[in-house]
C-alpha cells in the first residue's frame, strides 16, 4: 500500500520538474545564454568579465594587463564601450591571446607594460578561444534562469551611475596611510627577481599578435602604470622597462597618460589604492579621447 501510494507524489515531483525545466528552457530563449552570475571573489570576476566579452557586442576599447590594470575599474571610465580584461594575478598576454581569438577585433587594445614576467595562461586562453559553448545543455535553463534572477537582485554598475561617487572621492585629500613598510617588502622582492628571459619571450609574443591584430582595423597601444617612488628602481622594473621600449622605441605606439604623480598613492606599495585608480583612469579617458579617429 505503501509504495502504491508513493506513485502519485512521484509522479507529482516529476510533473512538478519538467514544468521548472520547460519555465527555465524559456528564460533561455527569452534572455540567451550570455547571463553571469555575479561575482563572488576576485576571480569569478575576471571569468565574468571575460564571459561577457565573448558572448556580448565587441566593445570599441580593451585594456589587458595584470593585477595593476585591474584595479581600473569599468565603472571608473568615461569613455563608453570598454572592457576591462586585466586578470589579477595574470599576464597582459593572455587578454591579449583572448582578444586575437576573436572573431571580431575592438578598434583599440590598450596593453599594460609593467608586468611582463608571467606566462600566458593557456587554460583561460583555450576557454575563450573556443568556437563554441563547452557547457552542457542540460544545464543552460536552469542556470540563466538563476543568472536572470542574481542580476534582477544586482545589476552592474555603469559609469554615469557613479559620476557623483567618484567625484566625492577626487574630493579627499590623497591618503595619508604610511605604506613603508609594503613598499619595503615589494623592493626586497622586485630586486630579487630576474625576469629579462621571461620579459623577452613575452615581448616577442606580444609584438607577433600586434602584427596578426593591426591588419584586421585594430589599433594596439602599449602603457605603462606608474609605481610608488621606490619602486620605480627596483630591478624586475628596471629590466622589463628596458626589453619592451627597446622592441617598441616608436612613440606612436604607446598611449602617453597625462597625471600628476602628487596625487597618486598605493596602499600596498604596488597597486593604486582607489582615489588614485580613478585619477589614472580619467587620464586614460583623456589619452583616448586625443587619439586620432579611424578614416
Amino acid at each position: 500500500m505503501q509504495g502504491t501510494s508513493a506513485i502519485p507524489c512521484l509522479a507529482k515531483c516529476g510533473l512538478r520538474a519538467l514544468m521548472l525545466l520547460t519555465a527555465c528552457g524559456f528564460a533561455t530563449a527569452w534572455f540567451g545564454n550570455g547571463l553571469q552570475l555575479p561575482s563572488t571573489t576576485t576571480r569569478d570576476g575576471t571569468l565574468i568579465t571575460l564571459n561577457r566579452y565573448v558572448r556580448e557586442p565587441t566593445p570599441d576599447v580593451v585594456l589587458v594587463g595584470s593585477s595593476l590594470t585591474f584595479r581600473l575599474k569599468e565603472e571608473y571610465f568615461a569613455t563608453p564601450r570598454l572592457r576591462n580584461l586585466a586578470l589579477a594575478g595574470g599576464s597582459p598576454v593572455t587578454g591579449l591571446e583572448i582578444v586575437a581569438s576573436q572573431s571580431r577585433l575592438p578598434g583599440v587594445v590598450l596593453v599594460e607594460a609593467n608586468v611582463l614576467s608571467r606566462p600566458a595562461d593557456t587554460a583561460l586562453v583555450e576557454k575563450y578561444s573556443r568556437n563554441g559553448d563547452a557547457e552542457p545543455l542540460f544545464f543552460r535553463p536552469i542556470r540563466t534562469a538563476v543568472a536572470a534572477y542574481e542580476n534582477w537582485l544586482h545589476v552592474p554598475i555603469h559609469h554615469a551611475q557613479v559620476v557623483s561617487v567618484l567625484s566625492g572621492i577626487l574630493e579627499q585629500p590623497p591618503s595619508d596611510f604610511d605604506n613603508h613598510i609594503y613598499i619595503d617588502r615589494a623592493l626586497q622582492l622586485m630586486n630579487a627577481e630576474d625576469p629579462a628571459a621571461a620579459v623577452r619571450l613575452n615581448v616577442e609574443r606580444i609584438e607577433q599578435l600586434i602584427r596578426a591584430i593591426e591588419p584586421r582595423g585594430t589599433r594596439v597601444l602599449l602603457f605603462e602604470l606608474p609605481y610608488s617612488g621606490q619602486l620605480e628602481d627596483a630591478r624586475s622594473v628596471k629590466v622589463t622597462r628596458e626589453i619592451i621600449q627597446a622592441k617598441f622605441s616608436d612613440p606612436n605606439r604607446w598611449l602617453h597618460i597625462d597625471f600628476s604623480r602628487a596625487e597618486l598613492r598605493w596602499a600596498d606599495g604596488v597597486h593604486l589604492d582607489e582615489r588614485s585608480a580613478v585619477i589614472v583612469a580619467q587620464s586614460i579617458d583623456k589619452a583616448l579621447s586625443s587619439l586620432p579617429r579611424p578614416k
